[in-house]
């Protein structure tokens, strides 16, 4: 007899599960019993894995940015943000820990066939949006340290990411502890750029707590940091991370692998903050100084990634470079090992393809770095950076198709059984889910309607592009309302059921054999 007769029809069991781990895949650790301090540290990495999505390229720039055009009066942006970003993130961690599955292979399991194809083709673009900026912010690291061309630091960049992963055969909690150090060094950069600026610590600390949207543009910025904050990609890899861990299947079990990874997650989204706050209040405080030249105020009105070591160069002259270039570097490399990690997930979660590890690799490198490397050749700093622009929105139109799936299954008691968030948190994460989701398409929507009333095309050229454009909003506006409003049509087992199915399996195993034994010894053989 066959476990699958104690399940009730309709439900999805996790096989997988009952079977244990794949052969020639890395078998978690059991986790340590004593004092809790232990048994922290032994849930300590995915965390500090997925901060870094808050502190790629992509974000450096929008924070150089807000912090030349308005000081130090968007910090509160960030520290809410970030607050944001842990809930949405604790959402993720506890779907993976309680179901034993990660957000993309649920979104296999639940949705239709055509449904689950163009989910996952939008996450694979959120990863290629995501990984531009990080590859094109390595590129001008080397450039600013080794003053190599733009393009052969995009081939560098994908060529020493896929080494840096090779690290996977070592195991993950290896890459874990290098992604880790490459945060730390990143921090301890902008922490010395941040001494050397010296920042008036009053201003700093009213602009982190007060909310104030009084400049020019204040509310347009705002927008932009927000809606850089919450990475798609970044809901599939955590809820696929904390699988790396080997979680009790009891309640109390699940319990403290949940409260571990939400401790976890705000000690590095903690880090992840100080150093958003350092690189605002750098450039805000050299941006709105009173001796700064002509030139450097120009490059404050446009900050890029390429340009902004200028903000030190009055105190440490050339070797400003460096420090701004080792922190670019930590940063864009620690990011993208993630970003393509994150693709593997979400291809073997979608698809299911059984593939070698290194050629999941490479084609998720490969997918991602082409863009990069075809505009970096043709269209040089200035057109990477305009690239840059355009994977954030794209990142802003993404982002509804992997937060409704992750709201839908952290709510839904079929997924998460006992350990379904309270209807307080539920109410709460889809207001949040809501105002992010909201943020995002005015971000979206604004970004091209300016585009539109601006650029230099021929009338008959906007109108055409308006005819095209506004009907596959409406399309994007339906599909969002299409997974949001969509019930659920299969009951999954929780990862904490697993275990008495595994019982009644072996149960049934020992009853066939005791049987078997009984009807030999009747025969007398």
């Amino acid at each position: 007899m066959d476990a699958g007769a104690h399940v009730p029809a309709g439900v999805v069991v996790d096989i997988e599960a009952l079977a244990g781990p794949a052969v020639g895949s890395e078998v978690p650790a059991a986790p340590p019993k004593g004092p809790a301090w232990k048994r922290f540290l032994y849930h300590v990495g995915p965390g500090f894995m997925v901060c870094l999505a808050y502190l790629d390229p992509g974000n450096l720039g929008t924070d150089l940015q807000a912090g030349a055009d308005h000081r130090y009066e968007l910090l509160w942006v960030t520290l809410i943000g970030l607050i944001f970003a842990l809930i949405i993130q604790s959402l993720s961690a506890n779907l993976g820990v309680v179901t034993g599955r990660h957000l993309a292979e649920l979104c296999k399991t639940e949705y239709p066939a055509w449904v689950r194809i163009c989910l996952w083709l939008l996450a694979e673009l959120a990863v290629i949006a995501a990984d531009i900026p990080e590859v094109i912010g390595t590129a001008f690291a080397f450039n600013l340290l080794f003053h190599i061309p733009l393009w052969v630091g995009v081939l560098i960049t994908g060529s020493s990411t896929l080494l840096l992963l090779g690290m996977q055969k070592y195991g993950v909690r290896k890459l874990e502890l290098l992604v880790g150090l490459l945060v730390f060094v990143m921090a301890a950069c902008f922490f010395i750029e941040m001494s050397i600026v010296k920042p008036p610590a009053k201003e700093v600390i009213y602009g982190l707590f007060v909310p104030s949207l009084s400049g020019s543009g204040a509310t347009g910025d705002t927008i932009a940091l927000l809606g850089a904050l919450v990475m798609p990609h970044n809901l599939f890899l955590h809820s696929a991370l904390v699988l790396s861990r080997n979680t009790p299947s009891s309640v109390r079990g699940i319990k403290d692998a949940c409260r571990f990874f939400l401790l976890e997650s705000g000690v590095a989204m903690f880090v992840a903050l100080l150093i958003n706050i350092c690189i605002i209040s750098v450039s805000g405080t050299v941006c709105n100084s009173s001796n700064l030249s002509s030139v450097d105020s120009a490059k404050c009105s446009d900050i890029t990634l390429d340009s902004s070591s200028f903000l030190l160069r009055n105190v440490l002259g050339n070797n400003s470079a460096v420090v701004y270039g080792v922190a670019l570097l930590a940063c864009g490399i620690s990011s993208s090992i993630t970003g393509t990690y994150a693709g593997q997930y979400i291809m073997q979660g979608f698809l299911d393809i059984k593939m070698k590890q290194w050629l999941r690799n490479l084609m998720t490198r490969s997918i991602a770095i082409v863009p990069s490397l075809i505009v970096a050749i043709i269209g040089g700093s200035s057109g990477a950076g305009r690239l840059i622009i355009i994977a954030s929105m794209i990142l802003s139109f993404e982002l509804p198709f992997a937060l409704i799936p992750l709201l839908k299954f952290s709510s839904s008691s079929n997924t998460m059984g006992q350990h379904k968030n309270s209807i307080y948190i539920i109410g709460f994460s889809w207001i949040l889910g809501s105002v992010i989701i909201g943020i995002n398409i005015y971000f979206l929507c604004s970004k091209f309607v300016g585009w539109i009333l601006h650029n230099s095309l021929p009338i008959y050229a906007n109108i055409l592009i308006g005819i095209i454009v506004f009907p596959l909003m409406l399309l994007y506006i339906c599909a969002v309302i299409y997974l949001t409003l969509r019930k659920e049509t299969i009951k999954f087992v929780p990862c904490g059921e697993l275990q008495a199915i595994e019982t009644d399996k072996s149960k049934v195993a020992d009853d066939s054999n005791n049987e078997e034994k009984e009807y030999v010894s009747y025969n007398g053989i």
